[in-house]
């Protein structure tokens, strides 16, 4: 078989068009940044009558044609996708393969959104999303990489090769290399190339977001749930508590983050067991957060608010044994018939040491939230009403802020992804085998003056993921302060 390129057949009709639009749409882009500067803001025109007409002038014809430029490229790149999907492998090349390959991503994302545009006026800040650009584009660039992850390591529908599997000859190969000695069921090619170990670089790296989507998001909540556990009595109370817990976050804080990253993996700090005790207390707070939210919402009605704190906490509970327990660890409290999670212990310190480091910058938020939002009237009335002080916190001050904090999570996703990624590239934490996108870019930079392909596909997701997830929190700021 003969190697593929990156548009075959497809691209010598495609390409040139392709080519020029692009051409087109930098030098449009360089011409409204040069006129942003150069031309008036506003064009006035005087009419004989003495009245005033007042337009944006070239820079409103300039960004319309960016825009059109911009339209023609999706329509373009479209064009590639949808004749990947629906014509014979190779005749659109790498580019052609990747897009079948990609298939139930493509089809999911089209389903969000046309699910979510109908019913937006209904979906409340998430419909409200779809009315700013910059958050649609966001949204959906992150929801590329969550259907992406989704579907490769739990379906097992996107990759070509088992991630760890190394074929014979194909060491350093360029994309779209076809395998030598291929079997029947095998996929004939390697879309990406191989890496130094002659092991497939695009199954690597979608099985790579399977390891950042359930790590990043997960362990953000669980600093958010234990920032805002704290954070809220602290602002809402004040006094020493406040003065106790500010000292301790203001200690971490103290600490550079990243050397305490390093010092939670490293190997003596995980055999002596302390990742497995702040598990221990890190995964607690989930718990406590949820019995005092049942409880003070349903304070007045115990008939209901028992049986339910107990079905909702003992299960909780169940699922915190089962987080924290691990055979042969420092923490082995749990039967195995009993425990439904098997996992890693790189995976846990890792997940654990993400966790901790965001939960003091979270404290910090939620309590400076909370001491601004505590002198608001809603929050007088509540008092004269005889609310108590955890309903007040959980339920008058925790959703006027919720704005911000929705914003922040994003963002702090997106801080969490490239501290995976730096916690991969210097070999901490996860097994060296890992495909996770840190440890992709280590191994492939050692041979990077004379092998680029298997770095820029990881350096490139990593790239995308943070910037859709930065696109995305921009889009529910703007949104945030409209509502």
């Amino acid at each position: 078989m003969e190697p593929l390129t990156w548009t075959g057949p497809f691209g010598a009709f495609v390409d040139p068009i392709f080519s020029v639009v692009l051409v087109i749409f930098l030098i449009l882009v360089a011409i409204q940044v040069v006129g942003a500067y150069a031309l008036p803001a506003v064009n006035d025109r005087i009419l004989a009558d003495g009245t005033i007409i007042r337009d944006r002038g070239p820079n409103a014809m300039i960004g319309m044609a960016v825009r059109y430029a911009l339209l023609a490229l999706l329509a373009l790149i479209v064009v590639y996708i949808v004749a990947g999907m629906f014509t014979p492998l190779g005749t659109v090349g790498i580019v052609g393969a990747l897009a079948a390959q990609l298939s139930p991503v493509w089809i999911s994302l089209l389903a969000t959104f046309l699910i979510s545009i109908v019913y937006k006026r209904k979906l409340g800040l998430y419909g409200k999303l779809f009315d700013s650009t910059v958050g649609m584009i966001g949204f959906g660039i992150v929801m590329f990489w969550v259907y992406t992850a989704v579907f490769a390591g739990v379906f097992d529908m996107i990759t070509t090769h088992d991630e760890l599997a190394q074929v014979s000859g194909m060491k350093n190969k360029g994309p779209g290399t076809p395998l030598r000695g291929i079997e029947e069921g095998d996929y004939p090619y390697y879309l990406l190339g191989g890496d130094n170990l002659a092991r497939d670089v695009f199954s690597r790296v979608v099985e790579g977001s399977w390891i950042v989507i359930t790590i990043a998001p997960p362990a953000t909540l669980f600093a958010f749930m234990v920032g805002i556990t704290l954070g809220l009595p602290a602002g809402y109370f004040g006094g020493r508590l406040d003065t106790f817990l500010s000292f301790l976050a203001n200690l971490v804080l103290a600490f550079p983050v990243i050397l305490l990253f390093y010092l939670l993996v490293t190997p003596e700090i995980v055999a002596i067991g302390v990742p497995n005790y702040l598990a221990v207390v890190l995964f607690i707070f989930p718990i406590i957060f949820v019995a005092v939210l049942l409880n003070s919402r349903f304070y007045t009605r115990p008939r209901l608010r028992t049986p339910l704190l107990i079905s909702v906490v003992g299960l909780m509970f169940w699922f915190y044994l089962c987080l924290v327990s691990a055979k042969g660890s420092a923490i082995d409290v749990l039967p195995s018939t009993l425990d439904l999670f098997d996992i890693s212990s790189g995976f846990l310190v890792v997940f654990v040491s993400v966790a901790f480091v965001n939960s003091i910058t979270v404290f910090r938020i939620v309590r400076g939230l909370a001491l601004d939002i505590q002198t608001r009237d809603y929050v007088a009335a509540a008092q004269t009403r005889g609310e108590g002080p955890w309903y007040i916190m959980l339920w008058e001050i925790l959703p006027n802020a919720r704005g911000p904090l929705i914003v922040d999570f994003c963002l702090r996703i997106g801080y969490t992804t490239i501290l995976l990624g730096t916690l991969g590239f210097f070999g901490l934490g996860l097994p060296p085998e890992s495909p996770d996108w840190g440890t992709t870019i280590n191994d492939g930079r050692k041979l990077m003056q004379l092998y680029v392909h298997p770095v820029l596909p990881p350096a490139f997701a990593l790239l995308t993921l943070v910037l859709g997830l930065n696109l995305l929190a921009d889009g529910l700021r703007e949104e945030s302060l409209r509502d």
